[in-house]
């Protein structure tokens, strides 16, 4: 047999050639979703005027992949410990990818939106089954050996991505950003049938929580819905905030419910038991705020408050990423040299807190050297956060809910993105629109007609085209709005300081989730061949006693050295 098919170890052991292997494929899984996702950032503000669409259409592009990224993940989690997880990661790139080309397509920005749903859907499998995949065949303390590899990938997808996009949307235009994954994701996909070999997992009575997982893609969709209209389309306090708040958490309670009396819950609540698991939930929250809102927003920023390109606002946004990189290649190859990575993640909590600060100054004057260093300070935070939080809860919990745990801990770090993409998205949409107000309402009477026709529309509009006097207004607007959103982040932020602060420090392992749960199926089988040999000698001592009693002996038992039986007087019962 030739050592590209070696088959691996019973107990899931693999060499580093048989880890680089499996890795190949699913790292250009990862890559082609990265990539697919942030091709099109820099371009968003260039699409979302192409297709005549507002601020609430810019969020809602971004917000639609988030929400259906965010509810679909626990359940491709949940089928991750049900179903063969190799087909499972192979299903949900083919369906991120179609959605993505489809999106291609959009004539307006509902169709747009629509099909970014359908990426979403596909982004959850990948998000959740990526990190349950590698925690089948690389354990905890090794983890960090391989965490250049992830750095280097995501850095690779998230700067490349925004250059690509922005090259071929000055030289193509930005429909073919969307096409860009179609040959990535293909090759994907044949690398890994050829290259990703799990062992066999013990086949077992499946059973899918249905209205599980309806009542909490509906209350969750609903409530983010709800958090992305408010303020714009209706108030706040309102009969509709009541209507949709209120149904939200009336699905959301109903989902509790059913989750605690079914037999194979999407998210079992027995999990939130486990402190570090909890702990890491409410971080995960805090960061995807970081996460997601930083990215999209400072896409908006380099274009539209300092004017740039969608390819000279890709090349501005990488010292984030250089951060980002940096920062999990080296505190990666720490962990897993010293096994300690506690100092570590809070460390890394501390610059993120620092960055949102430094990043809350921001206007459009700020000098753009000093951006890209509050640019990689954040990125170095998040570097040391984001797969370190999946880590330890992979270490923590029990092998057989693997899984859930881990999609439960993507889940959340994307929900707290959709909430604050929306959330933050409404708060720079109304900051822009009362500085334009003010800045407008300083021009001459002239000026204020000539302002009003063109940004009256309420559209996005293009910074290039502007007059010169309207477009240091809506600079000046978007530069404001920008240090404003960055600078509300930051209180978040501080809660994932002190939520990794209490995190329990748990020694990492030294096995792979295969590897622990082949051996606790060992050892398993060893405790009940133990329990039916003890059962078994009840049984003799049983019938011994019984059998002996019937004639009058009784015996000495197990613990006379002699091992006699004795006669005794049996009693009047059996007296002849």
């Amino acid at each position: 047999m030739s050592r590209e098919k070696r088959p691996i170890a019973a107990d899931g052991t693999m060499t580093h050639r048989q880890v680089l292997e499996a890795l190949s494929g699913l790292l250009l899984g990862m890559f082609v979703s990265i990539l697919a996702g942030t091709v099109v950032s820099t371009s968003l503000p260039v699409i979302i005027a192409d297709l005549e669409g507002g601020q609430s259409s810019y969020t809602w592009v971004i917000t639609a992949t988030l929400l259906a990224t965010t509810v679909s993940t626990p359940i491709w989690g949940k089928f991750a410990d049900l179903f063969n997880r190799k087909l499972l990661i192979q299903f949900s790139l083919v369906i991120f990818v179609l959605g993505s080309a489809l999106a291609g397509f959009s004539q307006d920005t509902g169709t747009l939106i629509g099909f970014r749903v359908l990426q979403g859907l596909g982004a959850g499998g990948l998000a959740a089954l990526s990190q349950i995949i590698m925690a089948d065949i690389i354990s905890p303390r090794d983890r960090g050996k391989y965490a250049g590899l992830f750095g280097a990938v995501m850095a690779l997808g998230t700067v490349g991505g925004p250059l690509i996009g922005g090259v071929i949307t000055d030289a193509f235009g930005w429909r073919w950003n969307f096409f860009i994954a179609l040959p990535v994701a293909i090759v994907a996909i044949v690398l890994l049938q050829r290259t990703l070999r799990l062992p066999t997992r013990a086949k077992r009575v499946v059973k899918i929580d249905y209205l599980g997982a309806v009542l909490i893609a509906g209350g969750v969709s609903l409530l983010m819905i709800w958090v992305t209209l408010a303020g714009s389309n209706f108030e706040w306090a309102s009969v509709t905030t009541l209507i949709m708040v209120g149904g939200a958490v009336l699905l959301l309670i109903a989902a509790v419910v059913v989750e605690a009396t079914v037999d194979e819950p999407i998210i079992p609540l027995a999990m939130f038991r486990n402190r570090t698991f909890s702990i890491a939930t409410v971080a995960s929250i805090s960061v995807g705020v970081s996460l997601f809102g930083t990215s999209l927003f400072l896409s908006q920023y380099m274009q539209l408050a300092r004017g740039a390109t969608p390819t000279e606002s890709g090349l501005l946004t990488i010292p984030m990423m250089g951060g980002f990189l940096v920062s999990s290649t080296a505190f990666g190859m720490l962990i897993s040299r010293t096994g300690k990575w506690k100092a570590i993640m809070v460390s890394g909590s501390v610059l993120v807190v620092a960055g949102q600060l430094l990043l809350g100054t921001l206007t459009s004057t700020t000098n753009l050297v000093l951006v890209g260093v509050y640019m990689f300070v954040l990125g170095a935070g998040l570097g040391s956060l984001m797969q370190n939080l999946v880590l330890v809860v992979q270490n923590a919990i029990d092998v057989k809910t693997l899984g859930v745990a881990t999609s439960g801990i993507t889940f959340f770090r994307s929900l707290g993105g959709t909430i604050g993409v929306s959330v933050l998205g409404s708060v720079l949409g109304t900051v822009v629109a009362d500085s334009i107000r003010r800045g407008v309402g300083a021009l001459e009477p002239a000026q204020q007609t000539a302002a009003g026709s063109i940004l009256g529309s309420g559209t996005i509009p293009n910074i290039s085209e502007l007059p010169g006097v309207i477009r240091v207004i809506v600079e000046a607007s978007y530069g404001t709005g920008a240090g404003t959103v960055f600078l509300l982040g930051a209180p978040l932020a501080l809660v994932t300081v002190i939520m990794v602060a209490v995190l329990p420090n748990i020694p990492l392992g030294g096995k792979t989730a295969i590897a622990r749960a082949h051996a606790e199926g060992q050892q398993q089988a060893a405790d009940a061949r133990a329990r039916a040999q003890r059962e078994l000698a009840d049984m003799e001592d049983t019938l011994i006693d019984v059998s002996t009693a019937s004639v009058g002996l009784t015996p000495v038992g197990r613990n006379d050295p002699t091992g006699a039986i004795r006669v005794v007087d049996p009693g009047p019962s059996v007296k002849s």
